[in-house]
């Protein structure tokens, strides 16, 4: 990675909890860099770098800033938003293991069409394919390639997409870019839909199921009380459950009741501890 000691001044980040590797390893986004206590990727077209400074994390410019407060959604109150934690042992283990993780708030296309390409795959996989199509149709940046926009998309054939590994994926990120580029699908609307009538608009998309249509309502819209279910939760959820199954919608009314008004984000502390807390869910902190 380029180093950016060329610029005479940095300005510090707020002080507030905030962990970057945690956020960034959370399978929120794929497409950053992290190394030698540099970090750059990029918020649409934009570039933005940070480093490691004595107290926390730097960025070079004013710009810089404001960018790195609303992408990193340093105002949401986090001291707050952990108050609202369940009580039970796992909720707040994920807690503890997880504090400074924050949701990121995405650009709206982008976020959709990466979780569309997501479904079945690896957190690698899915920043190998969406580094592809950055490559190979996205507009070239300082650094790197922005995600290429939805009518770009909408202008290629299946087998292109298909070439950047997207397999059976292809023909649902191809329907919904053609979607999105004519004005069926359209994105900003959704911003002032109340949240179960934007998932059901996403839902019409074509690739998008249930728990991809949770995903962009929470990372694109900040929807904060939505769960999107996965394996990962979904175990998750039944081991709370003392083993009751349901089926996603279900889980997903389950765990809005459970988590409260910032379930968006115990979901996504839970996901993050369920991978990394030694490979496995640990029965002790079920309450079993």
């Amino acid at each position: 990675m380029e180093s950016d000691q060329t610029n005479k001044r940095w300005i510090d980040l707020p002080a507030v909890p905030f962990d970057l590797e945690k956020t960034l390893q959370s399978g929120q986004v794929f497409h950053w860099k992290l190394e030698m206590g540099l970090c750059r990727g990029l918020v649409g077209e934009e570039v933005l770098t940070l480093r490691r400074g004595q107290e926390g994390w730097q960025v070079p410019t004013k710009r810089s800033l404001e960018l790195a407060i609303r992408y990193f959604s340093l105002d949401h109150p986090l001291e707050n938003i952990w108050s609202t934690f369940p009580d039970d042992a796992f909720s707040q283990a994920a807690l503890e293991s997880c504090r400074g993780l924050r949701l990121i708030r995405q650009p709206q296309w982008e976020c959709l069409a990466t979780f569309i390409t997501s479904p079945l795959k690896q957190v690698a996989h899915i920043s190998q394919m969406s580094l592809s199509l950055r490559k190979k149709y996205g507009t070239p940046v300082r650094g790197g390639w922005a995600y290429p926009p939805a009518e770009v998309i909408a202008s290629l054939k299946e087998e292109d997409l298909r070439a950047c590994g997207l397999g059976f994926r292809a023909r649902g990120l191809l329907g919904t870019a053609r979607a999105v580029a004519t004005g069926k699908l359209d994105l900003e609307a959704l911003k002032d839909m109340e949240t179960p009538r934007a998932f059901e608009a996403l839902m019409q998309a074509p690739g998008v199921g249930e728990k991809v249509a949770h995903c962009v309502l929470l990372f694109a819209y900040e929807r904060l009380e939505v769960v999107p279910v996965d394996v990962w939760i979904g175990r998750v959820l039944l081991q709370m459950r003392r083993g009751r199954r349901g089926k996603p919608a279900q889980l997903q009314k389950y765990s809005q009741r459970r988590f409260g008004p910032y379930a968006g984000y115990v979901q996504q502390y839970l996901f993050h501890h369920a991978r990394t807390a030694s490979g496995s869910l640990r029965s002790r902190e079920l309450g079993k």
